[in-house]
């Protein structure tokens, strides 16, 4: 997909190469996030049903991983969901660099997340946002696709509560 913007702007998949510029962006937002080692982002990127980027130029400013049910994969949030439901698509984090935020790349990235979804038959599409410390700006930009609450957990050794949130497909 390509933006209608003066500066060109691609979605495409993740790659190896973009790893240390995603681990770069996943740094600046660890505060909404957990922690991603070099070693982690490659087990989730096998593990991913969906891992885009999007480019502004040669630089990538956003990417969005997602995970099917059925992975070993050890998040307290993705268990949450894989107890829960048979069929899903979990979005394990959605990030868009400060210098790129307010111009619609998020929302391009959850398009491409239900897109995706939708392509593959699957009922729903779930993830988490956090409540304590609250994320009220996240907690908009869901509601506006259509998340609701399923249930809700303390993470981050007691740190943080999440909201975990579920929207149907199609």
């Amino acid at each position: 997909m390509i933006f209608n913007d003066p500066i060109r702007m691609t979605l495409r998949l993740a790659t190896p190469h973009d790893f240390a510029a995603i681990l770069a962006l996943n740094f600046e937002s660890e505060r909404f996030l957990s922690p991603l080692t070099p070693e982690r982002l490659a087990q989730l990127h096998r593990q991913a049903d969906l891992h885009q980027v999007i480019e502004e130029g040669q630089r990538v400013v956003a990417f969005v991983l997602a995970l099917r049910e059925g992975q070993d994969y050890d998040s307290s949030n993705y268990l949450f969901f894989k107890t829960r439901y048979d069929r899903f698509l979990y979005v394990d984090r959605v990030v868009v660099s400060a210098t790129a935020q307010g111009r619609g790349l998020g929302h391009a990235l959850y398009e491409a997340v239900f897109a995706h979804a939708s392509r593959s038959q699957l009922p729903r599409v779930t993830c988490e946002y956090d409540i304590v410390p609250p994320n009220s700006a996240s907690e908009r930009f869901h509601r506006g696709f259509g998340f609701t609450e399923v249930g809700r957990q303390t993470v981050s050794d007691r740190k943080k509560q999440v909201s975990l949130q579920a929207a149907p497909v199609g």
